[in-house]
């Protein structure tokens, strides 16, 4: 009589957006920013104007710093810009970012639960790792994955293309039935809702509109009200406890 192969129950798995949502990462990134502005001759940008900009990746953060001057910048000059960024940005990548209040405690939580993690962000890959090492929570997380972690066709995808969040899910070895996205952006929501997955939003992280304009599964006004959002979205993980 043939075996029956049984396929392996995968772990219900949280993943998480990185900046504004995992860590405050604003002053760098703005901090960044202005050293390029700068050497184009453009005023700086405020942190409070910083922080709507933060988001989709540092060639679009660019170009809104040049937005905010009246002025655009070609795809060619864009790409070399975008070059210095990384490496002004590689520079100084935790100076003064750190990570939200209640997130190592709230790993442990789900972690203890039998979650796994991964984090999606548009970020580049390599400075998403140096930062979330520098922060100490690197190893926390099965798979982190940036702008240019996978390609279709020789072409990267990168959120909203909903490719990025599900193929994330699939390099941690998470359950895609059994996932949930955290984010503090339209980004980020859009991406959960176009891969069919439950959202749930930070209401204090970096988005030109309060995140309740997009309609998120849940909004948590803090790390401490995770679990209990996740587990009212009752997706089948078991949480309990």
């Amino acid at each position: 009589m043939p075996l029956t192969r049984v396929a392996p129950i995968l772990p219900p798995i949280l993943v998480f957006d990185l900046d504004g949502t995992l860590a405050e990462t604003a002053g760098d990134l703005i901090g960044s920013l202005n050293v390029i502005l700068e050497r184009e001759r453009i005023a700086p940008v405020s942190l409070a104007d910083g922080r709507e900009m933060v988001g989709a990746g540092g060639r679009a953060l660019i170009q809104q710093g040049f937005k905010a001057a009246g002025r655009a910048v070609d795809p060619d000059r864009l790409e070399v810009l975008f070059q210095d960024y990384l490496a002004q940005y590689e520079s100084r990548i935790a100076q003064e970012s750190h990570l939200f209040p209640g997130v190592v405690a709230t790993l442990d939580r789900f972690e203890a639960a039998g979650w796994r993690f991964a984090v999606c962000t548009n970020k580049v890959e390599g400075p998403s790792l140096m930062l979330l090492r520098e922060l100490g929570v690197a190893q926390r997380f099965g798979a982190i994955c940036g702008q240019d972690t996978f390609k279709v066709d020789g072409q990267p995808i990168s959120k909203p293309d909903p490719r990025a969040l599900t193929m994330t899910i699939d390099r941690a070895g998470g359950d895609l039935a059994r996932a949930v996205m955290i984010g503090d952006s339209k980004t980020d929501i859009h991406t959960a809702q176009a891969a069919g997955i439950p959202v749930v939003a930070v209401d204090f992280g970096y988005t030109d509109a309060p995140v309740h304009t997009f309609a998120p599964d849940r909004i948590i006004s803090s790390f401490d009200s995770l679990w209990d959002a996740v587990e009212s979205l009752k997706i089948g993980a078991n949480v309990g406890a």
